[in-house]
């Protein structure tokens, strides 16, 4: 496995499993019908550090992203989204990421990351929580989830 920055190029291998993930309404609070084109500006933004994890093979099975989550006087606390291909899970492509850019962050000066909206069905929270993350709360019944009905969305925060 090779995790390493993203390059423009990337995004037509990150596509495919953003896309899937997003449209099946579980783990994001984006539009399900998010087009490529602003699923590629929501992801690849020029104020984001985007990086990619590459299997054995070269395929991309993973990609994520860190960028200040708050401007100003605030701007030393982190946001980072992750996205592992469902076709890859379980294979340790998601913590083996979160650590890269846990320390990603820490490097480019953060310190602490916050998680703003995390569905608290979303299986990533046993992963956050073992990673040092608590939750700070969680907003009821904010999100619509296809399987679930209305569940809440957690708030999480770590020091880095």
């Amino acid at each position: 496995m090779q995790i390493r920055e993203a390059a423009a190029d990337d995004w037509p291998r990150i596509w495919p499993f953003w896309h899937r993930i997003v449209a099946a309404g579980e783990t994001y609070t984006w539009d399900p019908d998010t087009s490529e084109e602003a699923a590629r500006v929501l992801w690849m933004s020029p104020a984001k550090r985007v990086y990619v994890v590459e299997d054995d093979t070269g395929a991309v099975v993973a990609s994520a992203y860190v960028t200040a989550n708050y401007g100003g006087p605030a701007a030393h606390i982190a946001n980072a989204g992750f996205m592992v291909d469902p076709d890859q899970s379980g294979r340790g492509f998601g913590r083996a990421l979160a650590e890269h850019i846990l320390a990603a962050a820490r490097s480019d000066g953060f310190d602490a990351m916050v998680f703003n909206a995390v569905v608290e069905t979303n299986p990533a929270v046993k992963l956050w929580l073992s990673l040092g993350f608590t939750i700070l709360g969680t907003v009821p019944d904010a999100y619509e989830h296809p399987r679930y009905g209305r569940v809440g969305l957690h708030v999480m925060h770590r020091a880095l």
